[in-house]
């Protein structure tokens, strides 16, 4: 496997990833991130063009989501067959096209259907970018590859609805479309120019297109896919509960100013996109688990600060904001420790892991956000609940997981040494 040194292209024998090709890997990644919030923006104009009443508008949104969420159980296996280059470009240019067709629809109908296209398409990218680091890395590299990706991932949602915002004065709601046309004939460029397939011939999948479903259960029913995936998902659901309260929560319960939000929103999520990067340097001193399991304790101990503080009003606003920074900060180191642990035991299945990983995080986080919608009363305690929970769940896998790997290696040790 490669080690994490300066060259190009990703490839075997001591050659790293260069600069390019992780920054292609990140852009490929961010698809869902850009479909998601670039347009967020346009809703109202999207709903007085299109005459879209009674929440229509917002079912562009959920079948994209779904589109993602179903694509990318499709494309991992057939990756698995195939390769990762033919998917990928498969993938932008379907994405293209179904990103052209919403510019052009004056139907919210068609939108709908569009929309939920780009989902499909939009998830090549982001679980054939997993696979490809894991044919490429081995876990500790693979952990600081993913800490990278988290930058261009963690940026995206940041600057996509003002970036959308400003297109929106160039051409309407439609320019989004045509702009995101536009960055997915981009990626597919990148990909037929300067991405090399990272699946050997020899280790592609040959069984049955009927052994796919059967292997997605053997993955799935694996204790160390499970033991890292649900910590991996249940960090994301904290960053689902968050996002989706932050607007309320910021505005009108603390009374920030849309500026302030900005500047408080904006500083949680360099927190989390600085952890990750700080993940880089960790992981050459330190083993990937034992940042992991750090990480859940800080997490964890944060997240469970949380309840006490929305409920008590101990330390007002400072104290709340420094516990949500502390929490997010800490999912930037275990979201791509947890990602290489979980890619790691499947090297010849690497699509089918990463697409039930993906598959699951988006449940996770469709979960948390929907709790934190139904328990809501104005105040932050739901959104401190559901992350207090999701903390201490992903606290308590990892510890049982965790253990059962170090019981797992001394036995190996002992056996081997008798």
């Amino acid at each position: 496997m490669a080690h994490f040194e300066t060259s190009d292209r990703p490839g075997r024998a001591g050659v790293g990833p260069g600069l390019r090709f992780l920054i292609l890997l990140g852009l490929l990644d961010a698809f869902g991130p850009l479909g998601i919030d670039m347009y967020l923006p346009a809703f109202p104009e999207i709903a007085r063009d299109l005459h879209a009443e009674g929440g229509r508008v917002e079912l562009t949104l959920s079948l994209f989501l779904a589109g993602l969420a179903i694509g990318q159980l499709i494309c991992g296996p057939i990756s698995d067959r195939i390769g990762r280059r033919k998917p990928l470009l498969f993938g932008a240019a379907a994405f293209a096209l179904a990103s052209v067709v919403c510019a052009f629809t004056r139907s919210i109908e068609a939108l709908i259907a569009a929309r939920f296209v780009m989902g499909l398409a939009g998830a090549t990218g982001m679980v054939v970018a997993r696979a490809v680091v894991r044919d490429s890395f081995e876990e500790a590299d693979s952990a600081r590859v993913y800490s990278m990706l988290m930058l261009v991932i963690g940026v995206a949602p940041i600057i996509s609805p003002t970036l959308g915002a400003w297109v929106m004065t160039l051409g309407g709601w439609p320019a989004i479309f045509w702009s995101l046309a536009a960055f997915a004939c981009v990626c597919g460029l990148g990909v037929l120019v300067d991405m090399p397939e990272t699946l050997a011939e020899d280790r592609r999948d040959r069984e049955p297109a009927a052994s796919i479903l059967p292997r997605y259960a053997e993955v799935f029913s694996d204790r160390r896919f499970l033991g890292y995936a649900v910590p991996s998902s249940l960090a994301l659901g904290m960053i689902f509960a968050y996002v989706t309260s932050a607007p309320s929560m910021f505005l009108q319960h603390f009374r920030l100013s849309p500026t302030q939000f900005n500047v408080v929103f904006a500083c949680n999520a360099i927190g989390l996109i600085g952890a990750a990067q700080v993940n880089r340097r960790l992981t050459r001193w330190f083993d990937t688990h034992a940042i992991l399991r750090g990480a859940s304790l800080v997490n964890a101990a944060a997240s469970l600060m949380l309840p006490v503080l929305a409920w008590t009003g101990a330390g007002g606003f400072p104290a709340f904001l420094a516990m949500i920074f502390v929490a997010l900060a800490m999912i930037g180191l275990i979201l791509p420790n947890a990602t290489a642990a979980v890619m790691a035991p499947f090297p010849d299945h690497a699509g089918v892991a990463s697409a039930l990983l993906g598959a699951l995080q988006f449940a996770v986080g469709a979960a948390a956000g929907a709790a934190v919608g139904m328990l809501g009363d104005g105040t932050p305690r739901s959104m401190a609940l559901t992350m207090a929970a999701c903390a201490t769940g992903s606290l308590a896998v990892s510890t049982v997981v965790e253990r059962r790997r170090v019981r797992s290696a001394g036995l190996a040790v002992a056996a081997s040494g008798s």
